[in-house]
């Protein structure tokens, strides 16, 4: 993860801890071996924000997520919700998203579906985020702010 990145991901961490003071929010909480972005905990409530900058892969977030859900790793909560959040970078120049997208949202619904303590929400970073070094986009602060509004009326 580059410093942009990192940054958001706190940004997003902290503000959500502004947004919603009853969670306890953290970055990088390993389930088992896997880290995950952004995780919020209650006694009762386990909310996983996984931020997708420019990842080949991000059906293997989602999917992994669901598959600790299924192992009984999260058992210990009554309402578990997933949030994947997506850049720009999945964004088609001819309109609507691809494929990657469609298939991780794809799999997180469907998923999702199968367990009744358990939701899904895609939700779109609408910016495309720097190369590592390149030049910060004007702005992130703002959509970082709706980013996180939306992953609040979503949980």
């Amino acid at each position: 993860m580059g410093e942009f990145a990192e940054t958001v991901r706190d940004y997003v961490r902290d503000t959500l801890a502004e947004r919603l003071p009853r969670f306890d929010w953290e970055t990088e909480h390993r389930i088992r071996r896997t880290p995950v972005d952004v995780v919020g905990r209650t006694d009762d409530r386990f909310v996983a924000v996984e931020l997708e900058w420019r990842r080949a892969d991000p059906v293997n977030n989602t999917a992994k997520l669901f598959y600790y859900v299924d192992s009984g790793e999260l058992d210990g909560y009554d309402r578990i919700s997933v949030v994947q959040v997506f850049t720009g970078y999945y964004d088609l120049s001819s309109g609507g998203v691809s494929s990657k997208r469609e298939i991780a949202e794809f799999v997180g619904t469907v998923t999702a579906d199968s367990f009744e303590h358990v939701s899904f929400s895609p939700v779109t970073f609408g910016l495309e985020p720097p190369k590592r070094g390149g030049e910060w986009p004007d702005g992130w602060r703002a959509v970082a702010d709706e980013t996180v509004r939306e992953i609040v009326r979503d949980i």
